[in-house]
């Protein structure tokens, strides 16, 4: 299909009803916020914005933001895919999601400390001790570890839907190694260098002073008696999926990025080797798995890790961030109980709702899910990356009568909820050189350090780039946006 010189980007738009379009209201006219956007952007020919789109694919690939994609032969590497047309979220708005994400993240923080200690959210019966004991990700050597500043989940991302009743739903919590901020980074570069006068007409947070955040946060949870720690980013290393964010926001801070073989455990002290000798290490942002990061604690056939960090890091030598065992918190069967949990720690009422959620464990609930599958969406509790994600009125007969089996030879692995419709945003799709709606969520960051919350006013709105697809994960073939949040 060739580029049409006489059309518009938004002349062949269609608006659908039903849909919850964030930038087009119900009659059809743009919302306010986005009317100076679409001055900007309506006049330009497909052509032109064609040749802009090719601009930042190029300013993508040239930086090297690729990720991988695992298939079942092999894995591909990709250039993340991204839309020029961004995403804009008011002051008023973001201050809801920005309070509720360190909301639920404090919440959390304190059901982690608690459930590796006291447990008396299981005592009062809040959150069944069942729902930990058949966890994967509750660790039993994390029992009674007592991490620096009591802080587990140092880096959370909360993933975050508008629904079609205008409210923001959170969709899940990713409390392990939550990836995708550098994208973020990189979407606000790619576009101010492929048009850069746009921003001169709104008053936009920065993103560009994460990593400097993220350090200080890192910082101020050292291990005691430390006065100038050093930091490290340890990588699985460079066939890993977020390789590329690994060594990104390792240069952004400033510090070295080390595999496991370029660190040392030597009397319960860690130490990174260097042509100048061995330097101690005082805290490691790890983007290794937890039963990865020490094979004589954990997975003993692990090549990845440290002999004897797991052991330095109970003694209280070093930091880990995100703690071991943090896994727990974010598998989808606690998700239900977050509200509960909020209450329970905080004493407050949730600032962000969550998506009404039924857990397979539970008879009744097993039985209403297996008679309704193709009204819900199916998803296993420990998956992450959009995988194993079954949505139910995408489904053939024969595809229903699986997913039923799967969840009856293992309900706790499973929980299920209602087909949310996810707000849609105006986005150029390539094959069609046009504007489609199409469905988006967005992924925030929050950061807990020493008396210090911080979260990145922007974060990542991920695209689902196929028509009428609700999940927007990279490697199930989504893109992202920038994501601008306007100052008063």
């Amino acid at each position: 299909m060739g580029a049409n010189t006489n059309k518009t980007i938004f002349s062949s738009y269609v608006r659908k009803d039903g849909l919850f379009d964030e930038v087009f209201g119900n009659d059809g006219n743009v919302k306010s916020v986005y009317k100076k956007l679409l001055d900007l952007y309506g006049s330009r020919s497909i052509e032109n914005y064609v040749t802009l789109n090719n601009k930042a694919k190029s300013s993508f690939f040239n930086q090297g933001i690729t990720f991988q994609v695992y298939g079942d032969k092999q894995s591909q590497e990709k250039i993340f895919p991204f839309d020029l047309f961004p995403r804009i979220i008011d002051t008023k708005e973001w201050d809801v999601i920005e309070k509720g994400a360190i909301q639920r993240s404090l919440a959390l923080n304190h059901f982690l400390w608690d459930v590796y200690h006291d447990k008396k959210i299981v005592k009062d019966k809040v959150v069944p001790i069942e729902l930990l004991s058949s966890s994967p990700n509750y660790l039993h050597q994390m029992m009674d570890v007592d991490p620096p500043n009591k802080i587990y989940n140092h880096i959370s991302g909360t993933d975050i839907i508008k629904h079609a009743d205008g409210n923001y739903y959170v969709l899940e919590d990713n409390i392990r190694c939550p990836s995708g901020v550098s994208y973020v980074i990189c979407n606000r570069t790619a576009l101010k260098r492929a048009l850069f006068g746009v921003f001169n007409h709104y008053k936009t947070y920065t993103v560009t002073d994460y990593a400097e955040n993220l350090l200080n946060l890192l910082e101020s949870v050292k291990p005691p008696g430390v006065d100038s720690p050093v930091c490290v980013v340890i990588t699985p290393g460079m066939f890993n999926s977020a390789y590329y964010e690994h060594s990104y926001l390792a240069k952004a801070m400033g510090v070295e990025l080390v595999e496991g073989r370029d660190l040392f455990v030597e009397n319960d002290f860690v130490y990174m080797k260097t042509t100048q000798g061995p330097v101690r290490v005082d805290v490691v942002y790890r983007r290794i798995d937890d039963l990865f990061i020490d094979p004589m604690e954990f997975n003993p056939d692990s090549t990845l890790g440290v002999p004897g960090l797991f052991a330095a890091y109970r003694k209280g030598n070093v930091t880990l961030a995100n703690a071991p065992g943090t896994g727990v918190a974010d598998d989808k069967a606690i998700y239900t109980y977050v509200p509960d949990i909020i209450k329970y720690y905080l004493d407050e009422e949730p600032i962000l709702k969550n998506v009404h959620t039924y857990h397979c464990s539970r008879p009744d609930e097993l039985q209403y899910v297996l008679e309704h599958i193709g009204e819900l969406v199916i998803k296993p509790v420990d998956e992450a990356g959009g995988y194993g994600i079954s949505i139910g009125n995408k489904l053939t007969k024969e595809e229903i009568e699986e997913v039923k089996t799967k969840v009856k030879a293992n309900p706790r692995k499973f929980v299920a909820q209602p087909i949310m419709s996810l707000s849609v945003h105006p986005t150029y799709i390539d094959q069609n050189e046009s504007f489609e709606q199409r469905h988006v969520d967005l992924r925030t960051f929050t950061v807990l350090g020493q008396d210090k919350q911080f979260v990145l006013k922007g974060g990542l709105t991920r695209v689902a780039l196929k028509e009428g697809n609700l999940i927007v994960n990279s490697s199930q073939g989504g893109g992202s946006k920038d994501t601008w949040v306007l100052k008063q």
